[in-house]
């Protein structure tokens, strides 16, 4: 079985941004809603998986911004005209296929890192459709990452590649496994996690593969060459330590829904009303051929068939 898991939150924002100016006869900007609704469909038919699932952010775990109260405090306001858009694609979302699913106080990579180990246990093949740091950390032999950044692809031809273990190595330096011990140490700017001053991703993966971890390296300041790294390391011990376990994903969540309900089934016919009210005039066009195609063959009635006649006697000779 292959499990797709979304990243809902930064499809909307990635689909909004990249697509402008793009509304229907009635003003309602709709350009989020059909940027998205291309990319999942094109996810499905890149990946053709057996389950799939799209995972929504719904308010900050009290753990993390217990620790750092200014936990994405820096982040902008979502703009107006993406508000309704969301809404329309939450509820659209089941129409594709697709599982949607979003927990109170709890974000979307808490719930994708539960899924894929869950999906993982059971020897299930998963892929994360991201461009979240954070969830690198789960990559491995049975687990990928979704991408169609050109920098990822592998040859000019190529659509979308599936980023391995070796692909997240490449890019960060350490294993994905280390990648939140990257993080502790550079925090993220995005979610205005603080890092330590004048370390970046090369200096920090640099540091944790000469020391083999990072729990090594701090245990062992003394060993680290350069004074000024060493003196920075050591006064910024606690925030260490705290964004450490901020970038820790509660991968040991309750699924709000089991693996086998996540099965993908289309609802062609409330899709295509719903896609009208968007006067999405091409996309219309794609699933009301892909609803044809798909639509089950029509019964054949058996009848059943007369005894043929026996001839008269006579007519045997």
């Amino acid at each position: 079985m292959r499990l797709l898991l979304i990243d809902g939150n930064y499809y909307v924002y990635r689909s909004f941004f990249a697509i402008r100016e793009l509304s229907n006869s009635r003003g309602e900007p709709t350009n989020a809603i059909y940027g998205f609704v291309k990319t999942v469909r094109r996810m499905l038919k890149d990946l053709s998986p057996d389950l799939a699932v799209v995972l929504w952010d719904e308010g900050l775990p009290k753990r993390r911004t217990e620790l750092q109260p200014e936990y994405k405090a820096t982040r902008t306001e979502m703009p107006v005209e993406m508000r309704p858009q969301i809404s329309f694609i939450r509820e659209i979302t089941p129409l594709l296929g697709i599982a949607s699913i979003g927990v109170p106080d709890t974000e979307a990579d808490d719930l994708i890192a539960a899924y894929a180990v869950a999906a993982r246990a059971r020897g299930d093949a998963v892929v994360i459709a991201t461009n979240d740091k954070d969830l690198f950390q789960l990559v491995d032999e049975k687990c990928h990452v979704y991408s169609t950044n050109k920098t990822d692809l592998a040859a000019p031809t190529d659509t979308f590649a599936l980023l391995g273990a070796d692909k997240v190595r490449e890019k960060w330096g350490v294993p994905p496994k280390q990648i939140g011990e990257v993080l502790a140490l550079i925090g993220d700017s995005v979610d205005n996690i603080p890092g330590v001053d004048g370390i970046g991703p090369k200096t920090a993966a640099t540091l944790i593969t000469e020391h083999g971890s990072l729990d090594t390296l701090l245990a062992n300041l003394d060993t680290v060459k350069s004074e000024r790294t060493r003196g920075k390391l050591r006064a910024a011990l606690t925030q260490i330590a705290q964004n450490r376990e901020m970038v820790r994903l509660d991968d040991d969540l309750h699924l709000p829904a089991p693996l086998d309900a996540l099965q993908i089934t289309p609802r062609y016919t409330e899709l295509i009303a719903a896609l009208e009210t968007c006067e999405f005039k091409g996309l219309l066009a794609e699933v009301k051929a892909e609803a044809a195609r798909n639509q089950p063959a029509p019964a054949v009635v058996a009848t059943a068939q007369a005894e043929p006649a026996r001839p008269a006697q006579g007519e045997l000779f």
